[in-house]
């Protein structure tokens, strides 16, 4: 590709231009010094199986992702400038790699567009104008309330391009579309795509696709392979240049030299043997989960060494009918048996003759390629020098002997696949059963995969089971099978399924099929989806919403309103989260206050009285009659006391020795003994201090009774200034109401940005004019209300239930649960920042709010009395000063000016928290 220095008019002429860029994933190389140049109004086909580099370079062009080193220009713009990068925001849709990848799954169909149209601050009149005509034209308008979640496949697609194109974008880019989407609603797709280019005809078109026939309708190719470039041209020149028909026929003439090309025109026929019984045989097999039928009375039989291929789009049902053909599920109805027995999960002897491959790598990762194959071969019951005999011949079948010694982490995706068909092999099963063996492969190690699979089939007679996307795969099978929506539309070789339909090939046929089982379902016979031109131009072209719309620039409240009212109603439609911070804390508070006490009462207590007299039975009473004691026994002999205590019913022994009341009006002194259990050292040194009242109580009233010091003039009572009562009650509740506002609005804004960026919706944050600091504001607003709403039921409950009431301002300890709320939340958003996963973020929140909200907030321990590190930890965490602000309001009295410094602090650390969140969390992928 040409890199020579460009002059700004010819940035006029191409909407994208790339030079020199690499790209790097720790130490693995994505991209390799790449260079292109893309004209304006034209359509780009990018080519090449998972892994090669088309992901990272659309998403480099679409500002997404971090450019590491090279330069990148789009419409003009410097991606790598953050002004002209957010210019493009208005000007460039990006649909990432994935279905419905950028939708919300609980809002609905209407939601999502209108969120995409609330980021770039269209008024109502615009977004309802042009909801409508996206829907219409997507065929979306029968359905706007179905939430995206519940669409299929195809449909979710349509509905990421509504999204896409709701802002007239002048370049589009589109990252596999179409993966996992059935050959109907692939075709309605690209029909679709085709008739939106026509309408706006400056719009740029960039497709990145793993279906490589798919790219012969784009007007430009780029072939990719290990992110380099292998060719970028006029489609029909690449065709020409390398002498090919097809494209994937191009691609693997484009790839380095082969040792070997593969014959699948001249594959051996099938020839099943007479009177043999089937190898796999299903009769009316049905699964529900709930009210979802996943597999539909399904019937097949196939014979022991065909090739027998499922076909089918993403979430058909092909897994689950796999999944009861080797017992791993049970059927709700129906049979299947396999080599002539019913399938059950507990039949090992069965299992030894079964080899699964699953969909997704189900090897172990820490193992290496060699130790992998060595535990499934024990795991197979192949020990000793047979094991070791497999493990050498599968190494060297597969071709994988070279990275032996490798972790599956460092293989390709052709390689892992490689390593699982070997060890699906290694047992020498009498059936394979292969779930989307060679999804994201690339061609040369697809080939090489289905040679090897062809070769079992016809040398060893091995039944083999194989599901997949891909047309030209199917074609190789001896017979296929059409599955749609856990039904099957029909089952034969591929020649006589493509003559049924008088199609011209076998995805021709496929769709026929989907059509004609789409028509019974509705009733009428459906059409392809296409609408005529003047009807195209009706739904799109407004001379008051299309060019204009560009140049707007979205207000900085519309866009936090938008995050914040998506966020909201997720919420309400997420049972588990809403009852969690509505619930949660009101769980907390209620058993906490009631189950947490400071007040040592009733506590047991056993006397081994040996004087026996008036004094000594005095004694007993002032215990006894104490609000803190209660007798459980009387003891009788030395040997009772020690064994009753060890029992944990009391914690207190009074032994009284013979002659005590004597010697005490003898003024001799006698010992009493008090034996208190110190397990609990908190416990115990309440029960020391009681023991030491209530004898200097008696002590006094004794000495005065018996005339021995006169009645004192004065009395001292001690009095306390708050919570005269001294019950734990009332400090507790409203301690343990700082913990909760603490505790859950913070654990749950800490998923937020995680569960984000693990279900790919962040990518509306990356590809939207919208700022990082309006999308935190916005995602926290929900979470400030119903932690606010919350509060006010725990009010209600302390109050009410807990009788706990609220001495001092009712509105100033309302603000400051508001301030508390704003820094929990804060945090938690700061929080899931660093955090990889959504366990990760909620661990994480948990832990930092618990610890210095329990131990130095003074809910424990005074504040007061804590010293260095823990003095510090104590004012450089906000919940010691929201404790501050709810014992104030509630045990004593305090109002609005008492609590001004408090909101001041908590203000600070809340706008602190946001600020490092804002800078913490980047607007590109790294």
């Amino acid at each position: 590709m040409p890199t020579h220095q460009t002059t700004p008019s010819e940035h006029k002429t191409y909407a994208v231009e790339v030079e020199s860029v690499s790209h790097y994933y720790g130490k693995t190389q994505a991209l390799k010094d790449v260079s292109l140049k893309i004209e304006r109004g034209v359509t780009v086909g990018l080519i090449g199986p998972d892994g090669v580099g088309k992901s990272t370079l659309m998403s480099l062009i679409a500002g997404v992702k971090v450019l590491q080193s090279g330069a990148v220009t789009v419409l003009g713009n410097q991606v790598d400038k953050r002004r002209e990068r957010e210019a493009n925001a208005y000007r460039v849709a990006f649909m990432p790699q994935g279905l419905g990848k950028n939708l919300y799954p609980t809002l609905s169909i209407k939601e999502n567009i209108e969120f995409h149209a609330n980021l770039y601050g269209l008024s109502r009149r615009e977004r309802e104008q042009k909801i409508a005509r996206l829907l219409k034209a997507t065929s979306l308008d029968p359905f706007p309330d179905r939430p995206a979640g519940k669409l299929s496949g195809g449909m979710k697609q349509k509905l990421s391009l509504c999204c896409a194109l709701i802002n007239d974008p002048e370049l589009l880019i589109l990252d596999e579309p179409t993966t996992g989407v059935d050959p109907l609603s692939r075709r309605q797709f690209w029909d679709l795509v085709a008739e939106l280019r026509a309408e706006f005809e400056g719009m740029t078109v960039i497709v990145s696709t793993a279906y490589i026939e798919e790219a012969e309708q784009f007007e430009y190719l780029v072939a990719m392979n290990a992110g380099e470039i292998l060719a970028a041209d006029a489609t029909p020149k690449v065709l020409e240049d390398t002498a090919s028909k097809t494209l994937e026929e191009a691609y693997v003439k484009l790839l380095p030299e082969r040792d070997h090309y593969f014959d699948f025109d001249n594959i051996p026929p099938f020839e099943p043997l007479p009177d043999e019984p089937p190898a796999i045989k299903a009769v009316n097999l049905t699964k529900k989960f709930g009210s979802f039928t996943a597999v539909d009375n399904v019937s097949f039989e196939i014979p022991r060494g065909e090739i027998f291929g499922f076909l089918g789009s993403n979430g058909c049902g092909k897994s689950t009918t796999m999944k009861m053909l080797t017992g791993l599920l049970e059927p709700t109805s129906g049979t299947a048996e396999l080599l002539g027995q019913p399938t059950d999960a507990g039949d090992i002897q069965t299992r030894l003759k079964v080899g699964y491959m699953s969909q997704s790598f189900s090897l172990y990762e820490e193992l290496t390629v060699r130790a992998n194959l060595e535990l499934h071969a024990k795991l197979y019951q192949l020990e000793g020098k047979a094991g070791a005999e497999a493990v050498e011949e599968a190494l060297t079948k597969f071709k994988i002997k070279e990275y032996q010694d490798e972790f599956p982490s460092a293989l390709s995706l052709g390689l892992k696949q490689r390593l699982q068909l070997a060890a699906a092999c290694l047992h020498k099963p009498e059936v394979l059963i292969l779930d989307e063996p060679t999804s994201g492969v690339d061609p040369e190690a697809r080939d090489m995969f289905w040679d090897y699979l062809i070769s079992l089939s016809r040398e060893d007679r091995i039944t083999i089971f194989v599901s997949t996307h891909f047309m030209n795969e199917a074609g190789w099978c001896d017979r296929i099978s059409f599955m749609h929506q856990g039904k099957v539309l029909a089952q034969d070789t591929p020649e006589k399924l493509v003559a049924a339909q008088n199609a011209s090939n076998l995805e021709e046929a496929f769709i026929a099929y989907l059509e004609q089982a789409e028509a019974s379902k509705d009733g009428k016979q459906t059409t392809e989806s296409k609408q005529d031109n003047n009807t195209v131009k009706s739904a799109f072209k407004d001379s008051d919403t299309n060019q204009q719309s560009r140049k707007r620039r979205s207000k900085t409240l519309n866009n936090i309103l938008a995050f914040a009212a998506r966020e909201n109603k997720e919420l309400l439609r997420d049972p588990v989260r809403l009852l969690f911070v509505l619930l949660g804390p009101v769980i907390l508070v209620v058993f906490s206050s009631l189950g947490i006490t400071f007040d040592v009462r009733n506590i047991g207590y056993a006397v081994y009285d040996q004087d026996q007299s008036q004094i000594s039975h005095e004694l007993i009473a002032e215990f006894s009659s104490s609000p803190y004691f209660k007798e459980r026994a009387i003891l009788h002999s030395d040997e009772d006391y020690e064994a009753i205590i060890k029992s944990g019913k009391i914690r207190l022994v009074i032994e009284i020795p013979p002659d005590f009341g004597r010697q005490l009006l003898m003024q001799q002194r006698p010992e009493l003994s008090f034996y208190v259990d110190g397990s609990m050292p908190f416990s115990g040194e309440n029960v020391k201090g009681y023991i030491i009242g209530i004898m200097t109580s008696y002590a006094q009233n004794l000495a005065q009774q018996r005339g021995l010091v006169p009645e004192a003039s004065a009395q001292l009572q001690t009095r306390f200034v708050y919570n005269q009562a001294f019950n734990s009650i009332i400090s507790i509740t409203p301690g343990m109401m700082m913990m909760a506002m603490m505790l859950i609005p913070a654990m749950m804004t800490a998923l937020g940005v995680v569960r984000e960026r693990e279900i790919g919706s962040i990518m509306n944050l990356y590809g939207s004019p919208a700022t990082v600091m309006q999308f935190l504001i916005g995602k926290q607003i929900p979470y400030i209300f119903m932690s606010m709403l919350s509060f006010y039921v725990l009010l209600l409950i302390s109050i009410y239930a807990l009788h706990v009431p609220i001495s001092g301002s009712f509105s100033a300890l309302f603000f400051g649960a508001f301030c508390a709320a704003w820094v929990a939340t804060s945090l938690g958003l700061l929080v899931s920042c660093f955090a990889t996963s959504q366990v990760a973020a909620i661990f994480g929140s948990a832990i930092i709010c618990m610890i210095p909200s329990l131990n130095f907030s003074g809910l424990l321990t005074p504040v007061s009395s804590l010293e260095g590190a823990n003095l510090l930890v104590s004012q450089l965490f906000p919940s010691a000063w929201f404790h501050k602000i709810i014992i104030g309001a509630f045990a004593k009295g305090l109002s609005w000016p008492d609590f001004f410094k408090y909101y001041l602090i908590l203000t600070a650390f809340a706008i602190s928290y946001l600020l490092l969140a804002n800078i913490f969390l980047k607007k590109q992928e790294k």
